[in-house]
């Protein structure tokens, strides 16, 4: 049988092990997406720029899934 101690120790352990491997800022899945829109724009002007049509369609395309994505989780949070 182990000490009562012990479970709790092991826990923290592990808890600490997640959080070292979270990078700062790491705030859930509505500020990770808000990020990827972000910077997809900026992927999608550069890929317009150099004149790659595919990766400016795809990279559009994401864009307007995380928006999507971010308008329908506010909603729910109205709601």
């Amino acid at each position: 049988m182990a000490k009562p101690g012990r479970k709790r120790a092991r826990d923290a352990a592990r808890a600490q092990a997640r959080s070292r491997n979270e990078e700062p800022g790491e705030g859930g899945a509505d500020e990770a997406v808000a990020f990827i829109a972000e910077q997809v724009a900026s992927l999608r002007k550069l890929a317009e720029r150099h004149e790659l049509g595919v990766l400016h369609y795809l990279l559009g395309m994401t864009k307007l899934e995380a928006e999507e994505h971010l308008r329908l989780r506010s909603k729910r949070k109205l709601s």
